[in-house]
């Protein structure tokens, strides 16, 4: 989708980094006495505090959703076609917050960071982390930036996660949430996807059960294919075959095993970039989360008696061809929303490009975003 006139660009941003002395204790059992939560903010809190929209990132996001870091950076934040003047995430009027999740490498608190209790990173000291940490570590925030209650709450994948348990834990602090290309746990299809990544993560030589960053070196090639399984999930096959084809790189024909087909290029490269990028403890530990979110689990798999608690309005959102969140893992949430009378808008946009479409500029998921909060 072209760009509008009305639409512009954030520019630079800068991070901010926020200490907590409190202690955090975790769905583990285990405490957290202090952390660092890395955030960006986008427009500007109005005085009554009431326009503060929460972006939740998903598995491999962080903090940066919108504009540059610097003049040299040669892409924008991760979802710069939503976030910004006069587009559907409009920060002409609304103060725009996007955190690093606890445990991830943006520059939160994660395996990477300094173990207190040592000399070292925490590396796979680090604890796993669940959404519903994830949430009360933001509400902590949302605390230090004196915001008591989000005008919106809102992700995509793990992110729609995030806003669904937010509307379950702090009814009383979201007004709306935004739960798009989500579902209200894993199917058993998914845990496998994620089991077989962290297998190939774990069993790279350089792994040193998780401790590669005191021997120099990265679990590069488990990661990279880790990063390839995911990958090809977050897509779809007419998505790829549109893109792709069966075609060929020029002058190789072939007869081995080296890189013949596009797809095979693209894969690869996607794969190179993910490990300049992204800690492979952190891909473990994020996965690991994915799999433990289930909200309805304490109330015997009721998920309807589970969203009782909630008191926002809702707009769900899913993808025709997404099939590792299908539509009907949406409709979902949507059944039991209605069935507890809570106020719910769910549209099924046509896409070819599988779950991923959540990050694209597509026009009647842009056209949608920007009606539904318009409205808010």
């Amino acid at each position: 989708m072209n760009t509008s006139n009305t639409e512009q660009n954030i520019g630079t941003v800068t991070p901010k980094t926020q200490r907590f002395d409190q202690p955090l204790v975790l769905d583990s059992g285990i405490t957290l006495k202090n952390y660092e939560i890395c955030y960006e903010t986008y427009g500007t809190l109005n005085q009554n505090k009431t326009n503060a929209i929460l972006i939740c990132h998903a598995l491999s996001s962080d903090h940066h959703a919108a504009g540059y870091h610097d003049s040299k950076d040669k892409k924008p934040g991760w979802w710069d076609n939503c976030i910004g003047p006069g587009k559907p995430v409009d920060t002409d009027k609304f103060f725009v917050v996007c955190s690093n999740n606890l445990g991830g490498c943006g520059g939160s608190t994660g395996p990477m960071s300094r173990n207190p209790l040592s000399t070292r990173s925490y590396g796979p000291d680090f604890p796993i982390v669940t959404v519903r940490d994830w949430v009360e570590s933001q509400a902590r925030l949302a605390d230090k930036l004196e915001i008591d209650c989000w005008a919106a709450v809102m992700g995509g994948s793990l992110g729609g996660m995030q806003a669904l348990q937010w509307s379950i834990d702090y009814p009383k602090r979201v007004q709306h949430a935004i739960v798009i290309a989500a579902a209200p746990k894993l199917s058993t299809q998914n845990i496998a996807f994620n089991e077989i990544s962290r297998q190939a993560i774990m069993a790279d030589k350089n792994f040193h059960e998780g401790r590669y960053t005191e021997h120099n070196t990265v679990p590069s090639h488990g990661l990279k294919l880790a990063r390839m399984i995911g990958h090809v999930t977050y897509l779809s096959d007419d998505g790829l075959h549109a893109r792709f084809g069966r075609e060929r790189l020029e002058n190789n024909t072939g007869f081995g095993f080296n890189v013949e087909f596009e797809i095979e290029s693209y894969l690869r490269y996607q794969a190179e970039s993910f490990v300049e990028r992204f800690d492979a403890n952190t891909y473990l530990l994020m996965t690991r989360s994915l799999d433990y979110f289930d909200p309805a689990q304490t109330n015997n798999n009721n998920l309807k008696l589970t969203l009782t608690k909630s008191r926002a309005k809702f707009l769900v959102i899913s993808f025709s061809s997404d099939w590792r969140f299908a539509p009907s893992r949406s409709q979902e949430i949507v059944r039991a929303l209605t069935d507890c009378e809570r106020d719910v808008t769910y549209a099924e946009i046509k896409s070819e490009f599988g779950h991923d479409s959540f990050l694209l500029p597509i026009p009647d998921y842009h056209s949608l975003l920007h009606a539904y909060l318009e409205k808010v």
